[in-house]
């Protein structure tokens, strides 16, 4: 009988132990977040945001999405962020849109895989009443309430320019572009095909468009280079153009022979840089879109004035002679 009362005595100073423990974590737990103004704020109550990429695996989209994030925590927004399986599927982010509508989204940040495609989905968001704030490319509306984006055509002539610069003779030009219907591939295709023209050294120009990812890249690059070995000037006109390009000239040995100016960075991308299978990159702040993307949404929510309804986010030049300052490390390799 007192064996049992001893174990019925340690079992209950142990639950008084684990009480005490348990009191003294929620309390720090609510100071804490007393102190930062986090708390008593349920879910349901707080606005959502349906956030809507063209990709989640890509180290651009994923920087975007870290953007995203950042804001949302900030101004205490309930966030989703979504994409589609492919960067072809505008189908996919038109049943998104969709499905934020009937879920009560209080606005929308969207990049459009189809410019004319993605329009009527939209449309039918705005119609809801919800706000849609464009980010990375556009969308045939113009009813959205704001963009955030890089200066694609000025990109591309910056992409263009630094290879006038770089091949004094004639230029034989291909160009690697993502889907036809993306109008931040067209506006970039468009900057460097103007920029390169201007100069009267263009002899001819080829063009190939791809399946946006790293192996259709790969393989268009190796058709036109086959087709056209007289190039010696390429542009690869966003990060899974840039890699498939690069590993098809890796492969190829044609490092001292051909030119790459591609877009976006990554590590490997950035070590192609390094060792010559990219001449240059034209590097965004896709971190930026991210972050006044939904900051942007949430002043609309609560009705205050934005800015301006058009935002341009920054564009770097990188090459092998300043890839190693430190603003530019700070560009290239972000920690999200």
């Amino acid at each position: 009988m007192r064996s049992k009362r001893k174990n019925i005595s340690k079992t209950v100073i142990l639950s008084a132990v684990l009480l005490v423990v348990i009191g003294f974590a929620v309390f720090y737990v609510m100071r804490q977040a007393l102190s930062t103004g986090t708390i008593f704020t349920p879910r349901e109550t707080r606005p959502y945001v349906a956030v809507i990429g063209k990709s989640d695996v890509s180290a651009f989209w994923i920087s975007v999405s870290s953007g995203a994030r950042a804001a949302a925590a900030e101004y205490n927004i309930d966030m989703t962020f979504e994409a589609p399986g492919s960067e072809e599927d505008y189908e996919a982010q038109n049943a998104m849109i969709r499905a934020a509508i009937s879920n009560g989204a209080k606005a929308i940040v969207f990049s459009a895989i189809d410019y004319n495609g993605n329009a009527e989905a939209i449309r039918e968001a705005i119609d809801a009443g919800i706000p849609v704030v464009i980010i990375d490319s556009d969308v045939n509306c113009d009813d959205v309430s704001c963009r955030i984006m890089t200066d694609n055509y000025e990109a591309g002539r910056l992409a263009g320019e630094h290879a006038l610069e770089n091949n004094p003779g004639t230029l034989v030009v291909g160009v690697v572009n993502y889907d036809v219907n993306s109008a931040n591939g067209q506006q970039r295709e468009q900057g460097f095909c103007d920029a390169i023209n201007e100069s009267g050294r263009v002899e001819a120009i080829y063009t190939v468009n791809c399946v946006s990812t790293e192996e259709s890249a790969y393989e268009g690059t190796m058709q036109l280079l086959a087709e056209h070995p007289e190039i010696n000037t390429l542009a690869a006109l966003n990060e899974l153009m840039s890699l498939g390009s690069g590993y098809a000239i890796r492969d190829l040995g044609l490092q001292d022979d051909l030119e790459i100016y591609a877009f976006d960075s990554n590590v490997i991308s950035v070590g192609m840089l390094e060792t010559g299978e990219i001449e240059g990159l034209v590097v965004q702040n896709p971190y930026a879109m991210g972050y006044l993307g939904v900051e942007s949404a949430n002043n609309l929510i609560n009705g205050t004035k934005l800015p301006s309804a058009n935002i341009n986010t920054t564009t770097t030049y990188v090459a092998y002679d300043n890839m190693y300052n430190i603003d530019i490390q700070r560009m290239i390799f972000r920690f999200e």
